[in-house]
């Protein structure tokens, strides 16, 4: 048999429900509270001051409060050997890149070789037959010239354009797979390395072509990559991970490499604009692209050791680059997926 309702059960039946509406309504009330909005609690008792928290008792307005301020301490060494770990990951994303630059195109691979060489005949025409340009010695081409600061260049610019948009490029794998941030613009400047390997073989057809051999001293060039390699890496980084909170720059970032083109001796002589030797050593410090571009054609075309004043300053200011890139790109790793 049903048992009757008394009156506790409608009194139950009546107040749950009043409860809710109450609770609801507090809700509404101290949700400015909760939410850190204000340090005095609203509603019913709106004259009284909130109590203190645990925490501490700076109002919200003033902003996070010290003790919940996120402090990320960067550690070389476990960072590297996190990254090492992830090195095939590193290899599989670049062969990926590659693939998938190259494998509808119907020139392929040449394009590595097209765009250099197209930029060194325009500027052949243009200064060699309308203005005249340093190139050290009369018996110089200025094609060899050109071709030498070119093909430094356009690993740097290629490794900062495509490596600074690879982590906004790579979003649904930030989300879906842990790995350090790090792999995806390194995977971008091992395609532009390849690029660059690519473009070097059309020395071999410039020199006998102009009938100029690369002298001796051409031993040195090794030496120049310490400069190149950490300066790009450094500044890819430090845009790459700037690019994910700052949209704008994904615009500004074609027209910076543009302006460097020509901020950088890649179409004309140091020597034509630094007269006195504090000037190119200050210079570069500033751009450590110059001691390499002017080391490169002083070796191969010169036959000259390179200016060791100006490279062990382009070569220090390029470590600290990367140095910074680095502690940079790693304080604000983890952020990376949450706005990408």
């Amino acid at each position: 048999m049903p048992r009757e309702r008394t009156q506790d059960d409608t009194r139950t039946a009546i107040d749950v429900p009043a409860l809710r509406i109450a609770s609801a309504a507090d809700a509404d009330y101290y949700r400015p509270v909760l939410e850190g909005t204000s340090s005095v609690v609203e509603g019913p008792n709106a004259d009284v001051p909130s109590e203190p928290s645990a925490l501490g008792s700076t109002p919200a307005s003033a902003g996070p409060r010290p003790e919940i301020w996120f402090r990320r301490k960067v550690r070389l060494l476990p960072a590297l050997r996190e990254f090492w770990s992830f090195r095939e990951l590193v290899l599989t994303l670049a062969e990926r890149d590659l693939r998938v630059r190259y494998k509808q195109a119907v020139l392929g691979v040449a394009w590595a070789l097209i765009t250099p060489v197209v930029m060194m005949v325009a500027f052949t025409l243009v200064f060699s037959s309308v203005t005249h340009v340093n190139t050290y010695e009369p018996g110089v081409p200025y094609a060899l010239f050109s071709y030498m600061g070119l093909l430094p260049w356009t690993f740097f610019s290629t490794s900062i354009t495509t490596g600074g948009m690879s982590l906004v490029g790579n979003v649904p794998l930030l989300n879906k797979l842990y790995c350090p941030r790090e792999v995806f613009p390194i995977a971008a400047m091992i395609d532009a390395t390849v690029d660059a390997v690519i473009a070097s073989f059309v020395l071999l057809l410039l020199f006998p072509i102009l009938g100029f051999a690369p002298k001796v001293e051409s031993f040195y060039v090794p030496l120049l990559f310490i400069p190149l390699i950490a300066f790009t890496l450094g500044m890819m980084m430090a845009v790459s991970v700037i690019v994910v909170f700052m949209r704008d720059l994904r615009l500004i970032l074609p027209l910076v490499v543009q302006i460097g083109l020509f901020a950088t001796p890649v179409i004309w002589s140091p020597e034509t604009l630094f007269k006195s030797k504090a000037l190119l050593i200050g210079y570069s410090i500033v751009n450590p692209l110059v001691p390499v571009l002017d080391g490169m054609r002083r070796t191969m075309l010169q036959g000259l050791p390179p200016d060791w004043l100006s490279l062990a300053a382009g070569t220090v200011s390029s470590l600290l680059v990367l140095f910074g890139g680095f502690v940079l790109f790693k304080r604000l790793e983890p952020g990376i997926a949450d706005v990408a």
